[in-house]
């Protein structure tokens, strides 16, 4: 983790907020450390201390941390642990992300993967492509990824090809969702699944695929690869997996990327589901969280590709022009003082 990446993410989070229309800013935060290193205590020490820092700054009314790459709903909870402490009161909006037994939202756990599915869905509708038929290859096997496998299997997809961080699985007849999943829990990885053919992490981006979902980490499609991706279709799910290069070479080649601060904006849209639950003390079942999630999803998705078609530009530049346009609005709406 670097400052510079930390800047990126923020912004990215910025335009985001603004893309699916939701009430918050961008900001974003990080340890540098090895999470998967680290005892339990450690990291509770380590999060806490943390915390107690950047006290100042948060806050249901000011800034409100939520759970991203290394972090858990457990990590949330010690966070609103250490600012209630401080405040002598439960302040379970300060952050969101958190389990259900101290005012986490339901739902929240799969948001981002959710989000992920409907846009997927949205871009084979607008394609006129079959969903039965679709062949997936996502990369990633952690919250994101392992809950778009599960999702877009249940919507029907063939899912051709998955990894983590050790690598992959291969088989075009498809994979079993819930067998990679007892393949992770009982060794910890899914790279020697019995169901499919082991590839590395960079072989199984360019598997013959109608959509590809990278939701692993930035910088995965680059001017190196990007000749050699075989998708029609790309999802971002995770942050930043494509560089400017790649994005030109995909352009040319008519393949169809839509941008991460459209498909992977689910969790911060059900993160801001949960702050409102939490300042209001009611919550919502799982059903209305998710039916609001993709009205949302959906409605950003047509906001964007409307746009597309309307300045005959990428689905990235629509994206960032709608974003940045809507906090320059507010921007030039609210003045300066004095």
């Amino acid at each position: 983790m670097t400052l510079e990446e930390v800047k990126a993410l923020a912004a990215w989070m910025t335009w985001k907020c603004a893309v699916v229309g939701i009430p918050f800013g961008g900001a974003k935060g990080g340890v540098v450390c090895d999470p998967g290193s680290l005892s339990n205590n450690e990291l509770q020490r380590m999060t806490r201390r943390f915390a107690y820092e950047i006290l100042p700054l948060i806050g249901p009314e000011k800034d409100i941390p939520a759970p991203d790459l290394g972090t858990n709903e457990q990590v949330m909870a010690w966070i609103m642990d250490t600012y209630s402490t401080r405040e002598g009161f439960s302040v379970p909006g300060v952050v969101t992300g958190k389990p259900l037994a101290i005012g986490g939202s339901a739902g929240r756990s799969q948001a981002t993967a959710r989000g992920v599915m409907y846009t997927t869905l949205a871009t084979l509708k607008h394609l006129g492509m079959s969903v039965e038929d679709a062949r997936v290859v996502v990369q990633g096997f952690g919250n994101v990824g392992g809950g778009t496998v599960e999702l877009l299997h249940e919507q029907g997809c063939r899912i051709v090809g998955v990894s983590d961080v050790r690598g992959g699985v291969h088989n075009p007849d498809g994979l079993s969702p819930q067998g990679l999943q007892a393949e992770e829990r009982e060794a910890g990885t899914i790279v020697d699944f019995e169901g499919g053919e082991r590839v590395s992490n960079q072989d199984l981006l360019e598997l013959d695929c109608d959509v590809l979902i990278p939701a692993a980490i930035e910088g995965q499609l680059t001017a190196k690869n990007a000749d050699r991706i075989k998708a029609s279709v790309i999802v971002e799910a995770a942050n930043g997996p494509t560089t400017p290069d790649a994005d030109d070479i995909f352009k040319d080649r008519n393949i169809l990327v839509v941008p991460d601060i459209l498909a992977n904006a689910g969790g911060v849209t059900v993160s801001y589901f949960e702050w409102v639950q939490d300042l209001q003390a009611y919550y919502w079942d799982e059903d209305e969280v998710n039916d609001r999630l993709r009205k949302i999803m959906e409605q950003a998705y047509v906001d964007v590709l409307g746009l597309s078609e309307d300045l005959k530009v990428s689905m990235r530049t629509a994206a960032t022009i709608l974003g940045v346009g809507r906090v320059a609005e507010a921007h030039a709406t609210r003045g300066l003082y004095p």
